[in-house]
C-alpha cells in the first residue's frame, strides 16, 4: 500500500512541476519587464533623501518630482502598482498593458507611456505585479 502512495505522489509531482516552472518563468519574465525594460520603479517608487529607490515602498506609488518643459496634461503622482490595486480583474490589467487604455476607457496621463505589450508579456507583467503585496497605508 505504501508504494501506491509513493507512486501517486511521484506522478502528481511530475504533473505539477511543469506548471510550477511555467509560473516561475512567467513571474521572471514579468519582473524583467517591470524592473528592467519598463523601468516602472523610476516613477512608481518613492525615493529616499539620496534619490535611491525606497525598497520598503517598492512600486507603492510616488510623487513625481519632475515636470514637462511646456504646459500639457501631466500626472502629479504615480499610483501604486504593487498588487495592482486599481484593477479588479487580471483581464482589465492585461488589456491596459496591451492597449494603454484603462478600465474607464481613457489613456493614462503623461509621463506614463501608452504601452502596447503583446498578450504574453502583458500577462507576465500582471502576474508579477499581482505577486507583490500592496503597501499598507
Amino acid at each position: 500500500m505504501k508504494w501506491h502512495f509513493r507512486l501517486s505522489f511521484f506522478v502528481l509531482a511530475l504533473a505539477v512541476l511543469p506548471l510550477h516552472a511555467q509560473q516561475t518563468n512567467l513571474l521572471a519574465r514579468g519582473k524583467y519587464l517591470v524592473e528592467s525594460a519598463g523601468a516602472c520603479a523610476d516613477c512608481h517608487t518613492a525615493r529616499d533623501w539620496k534619490g535611491t529607490p525606497d525598497r520598503d515602498h517598492w512600486l507603492g506609488g510616488a510623487k513625481l518630482d519632475f515636470k514637462p518643459a511646456r504646459l500639457m496634461p501631466w500626472a502629479e503622482m504615480a499610483p501604486p502598482i504593487a498588487g495592482l490595486p486599481q484593477f479588479a480583474k487580471d483581464e482589465q490589467a492585461t488589456k491596459f498593458f496591451e492597449t494603454g487604455i484603462n478600465s474607464a476607457g481613457k489613456s493614462c496621463s503623461p509621463p506614463m507611456p501608452q504601452y502596447r505589450f503583446n498578450h504574453d508579456d502583458a500577462q507576465a507583467i500582471v502576474a508579477y505585479l499581482r505577486s507583490l503585496s500592496p503597501l499598507k497605508k
